[in-house]
């Protein structure tokens, strides 16, 4: 029997879900999957859902219609758990599939494989006016005064805790090299230093990029793929790689639980498999993501030069140590705002 749906687009700078049929005429199709992503990965994907569908048809003869929700990833997140049907879920943080995990939603091997459950990646990096009137060139030049600074909330946005992440981990790295020690105590106070400066905490990395691109603050804080984009589209703006940066990871997966009660496993499963295949990774590449395939990702050495000293999450002691440390009730971030 043929479906019938309107296909709805949450705007990841918006103030909530936009009603059904906002963006898109109504499609019909075999089989409908429900896409629940964060705000970031969505012109990416609006490349790849056409090429999934259209091998996906041209294999089974199934036409398959998408349902897609775009949210910051924390607020995606809580909108899964809270009752949105979504089959599969493209999120920026592993904790964010984690707690999908808890809620009995996501199968607690959903990081096999070679890249753990890992889709794109990207590094946390500075984005400037154009011909970088500051001279900005390293986070530490976020604490001078006067600086404007930008990036999004870490209680809604997952790219917000690696832009965090990042400046602490660039934090630890100076300590450790003045010290040789990772003294906690001094990147907390770098963290401070650069939040002093900050202008602007929205909802999500998209929803600060649009704030940034309406002329708020000085220097954004944000993904790499981000301001690719942007400039790809004609946007004048300096990106400014910190020799300390973070190295990001996003992941897909199905929404088990979901996927199993729609009848849509099959064609669920196919999708997030999909994400890995050489076109969609070149996709995601077109879009600023660097490939998780280590092939593509030699291919494109030129495109994404490797910073001299890229971190991973495991330099903070993994996600479990970092969601206690950082972004605990009593964590240093939320010292951070406190003023503690």
């Amino acid at each position: 029997m043929m479906i019938s749906l309107l296909a709805f687009v949450l705007s990841g700078c918006g103030g909530g879900r936009e009603e059904p049929g906002a963006e898109a005429a109504a499609e019909a199709g075999d089989v409908t999957l429900v896409l629940g992503a964060y705000s970031v990965a969505k012109d990416a994907l609006q490349e790849i859902i056409p090429e999934f569908k259209a091998r996906w048809k041209e294999t089974t003869g199934q036409t398959v219609a998408f349902q897609e929700s775009y949210e910051a990833s924390g607020t995606q997140t809580r909108s899964i758990i809270g009752g949105f049907d979504a089959d599969v879920t493209l999120l920026a943080l592993e904790g964010d599939v984690d707690k999908l995990v808890s809620s009995g939603l996501v199968s607690a091997n959903w990081k096999q494989g070679p890249t753990n459950g890992m889709i794109t990646r990207s590094i946390v990096v500075l984005g400037t006016r154009a011909g970088n009137p500051l001279g900005i060139r390293d986070f530490e030049d976020l604490t001078r005064p006067g600086v404007k600074v930008l990036y999004p909330n870490p209680k809604t946005s997952g790219g917000a805790q690696w832009d965090i992440n990042a400046i602490y981990g660039a934090g630890l790295k100076k300590a450790e090299q003045a010290t040789g020690t990772k003294d906690a105590a001094a990147a907390k106070q770098f963290l401070v230093d650069v939040h002093r400066n900050i202008e602007s905490m929205d909802k999500s990395g998209r929803a600060s990029m649009a704030a940034f691109e309406y002329g708020v603050g000085d220097v954004i804080v944000t993904y790499e793929n981000e301001l690719l984009a942007r400039i790809a589209k004609g946007v004048e703006y300096d990106i400014v790689v910190p020799p300390s940066t973070i190295l990001i990871e996003n992941p897909a997966a199905v929404v088990d639980r979901n996927a199993d009660r729609h009848g849509v496993r099959e064609v669920a499963d196919a999708f997030v498999e999909f994400l890995y295949s050489d076109e969609a990774q070149r996709l995601f590449a077109k879009h600023g993501f660097r490939p998780v395939n280590e092939a593509l990702a030699a291919q494109m050495e030129d495109q994404y030069p490797q910073p001299p000293e890229l971190f991973t999450i495991d330099y903070l002691g993994g996600w479990d140590e970092v969601r206690d440390t950082l972004y605990d009730r009593r964590g240093i971030w939320y010292q951070v705002l406190a003023g503690q």
